[in-house]
């Protein structure tokens, strides 16, 4: 199956959408953060004292210690799941250039330069799988609009998938 044919879950976005929402209680301007996704009735017969705190959603992130190397291409590279883990979520906070900056950066120094682009927005990307393939994401710029309201959420399986990818690469044998 090719990229382009996956739609999102919508259990693994339910997911995706409540580690951004508790990223979010810690505010912008922070280090990437993995969770692993269990399912909850899993957590819930393992732990019946949770049943009361974990609710209805298919599954329950759990968050992980820091990634073990900064460079997040090494660190998932390094990283595997028990089979408890049906799925996982990366929180991180990266920059968007319009398509038109894009094309005058220089591949050896581009993060450095994108990061002081006068036209760079700042988002959170929340990039979530399962075992099986599923994939969802979301992005949240970060800030308001003109209007003085928030961005709004974008959401698709197609936002990061080379991200998605390497995420799904975890859980190979």
């Amino acid at each position: 199956m090719s990229t382009g044919e996956w739609a999102e879950d919508a259990d693994l976005a339910a997911a995706v959408t409540e580690v951004e929402e508790f990223a979010g209680t810690a505010g912008w301007d922070r280090p990437p953060a993995l969770f692993a996704l269990v399912r909850t009735a899993d957590l819930a017969a393992a732990q019946p004292s949770l049943v009361a705190e974990l609710g209805a959603a298919e599954f329950t992130p759990i968050a992980q210690d820091a990634l073990p190397d900064p460079d997040l291409e090494r660190a998932l590279a390094q990283m595997s799941w028990p089979a408890a883990v049906v799925g996982c979520v990366l929180v991180q906070e990266i920059v968007v250039l319009p398509p038109s900056a894009g094309a005058a950066l220089s591949e050896d120094t581009a993060a450095a330069q994108a990061a002081a682009h006068p036209e760079r927005t700042e988002a959170r990307l929340v990039a979530g799988v399962h075992r099986d393939g599923r994939r969802a994401c979301l992005l949240r710029i970060r800030g308001t609009a003109p209007d003085g309201e928030p961005w709004p959420v974008v959401r698709g399986a197609q936002l990061a998938p080379n991200l998605l990818d390497s995420l799904l690469s975890t859980f190979e044998d």
